[in-house]
């Protein structure tokens, strides 16, 4: 994320000729002429010349990638732990659903929780999508989504139950139920059911898809999707209405 222009070199290929003719400081192409004066105008005109010309490249395809494509996020809190801890700095996919993909249960997300969770940016485990039903808890202490229940020992927190408070829950279109990992340190949408958004989420205000752990380098992790979501069926809405 370096280029550096340079002077084009003249032209030392002969066509067809009589013996003994040299090529003459002529016969450099106005392209190449152009694209020599270009370069050098670009770097006259800039202090420093081409280094600086080079990193001024670099900051801006750096920018670029930033808007667009990857953005690193810098976990505040513990509420994701024990896979996400305070300092961690994740890399967010910021394509991951701009292509007509949504997020899918089990997902970890960046979102902006301005007007439903607090003006910031928070990270969270995508729980329920739209049309699903998600209630806690069933007679084992699981949360159920669609009737089914879901284990989720393997990345919540040692020690945390599922949940201690009891929701019964049907997610609008368009919206997320999401959960920290540290579900008795997280603020989540279990906090927010009685707030505007009723604790859900607007897929639109998903930053992006948080694929890799990038620091500190020990912890360097590639984040995917649970299993524990795989046996949920599709929202009984899709067949009619929930039960």
């Amino acid at each position: 994320m370096d280029t550096e222009a340079q002077p084009t070199e003249r032209d030392r290929s002969f066509g067809p000729s009589t013996a003994g003719t040299e090529q003459t400081p002529d016969a450099q192409g106005p392209k190449d002429r152009s694209r020599s004066s270009l370069a050098a105008r670009l770097t006259d005109g800039v202090p420093g010349g081409r280094i600086t010309l080079s990193v001024v490249i670099c900051l801006v395809l750096l920018l670029l990638v930033n808007a667009f494509v990857v953005q690193p996020f810098q976990i505040p809190s513990g509420s994701m732990e024990q896979g996400l801890r305070i300092g961690d700095r994740v890399l967010v996919n910021k394509l991951a659903y701009r292509f007509g993909a949504g997020p899918r249960r089990g997902d970890v997300v960046v979102f902006d929780g301005t007007g439903y969770f607090g003006d910031a940016d928070y990270v969270k485990r995508v729980v329920g999508v739209g049309g699903d039903h998600v209630v806690c808890c069933d007679e084992k202490g699981r949360i159920e989504v669609n009737g089914q229940p879901v284990d989720e020992s393997a990345f919540l927190h040692p020690g945390d139950s599922p949940s201690a408070v009891p929701f019964d829950v049907v997610v609008p279109d368009g919206t997320l139920f999401l959960l920290g990992d540290h579900r008795s340190d997280s603020s989540d949408s279990r906090d927010h059911l009685g707030s505007p958004g009723g604790g859900m989420v607007p897929v639109g205000d998903v930053i992006g898809r948080a694929d890799w752990i990038a620091w500190p380098p020990g912890h360097w992790t590639h984040l995917t999707r649970p299993g524990a979501y795989a046996r949920v069926p599709a929202p009984a809405s899709a067949d009619g209405g929930h039960g």
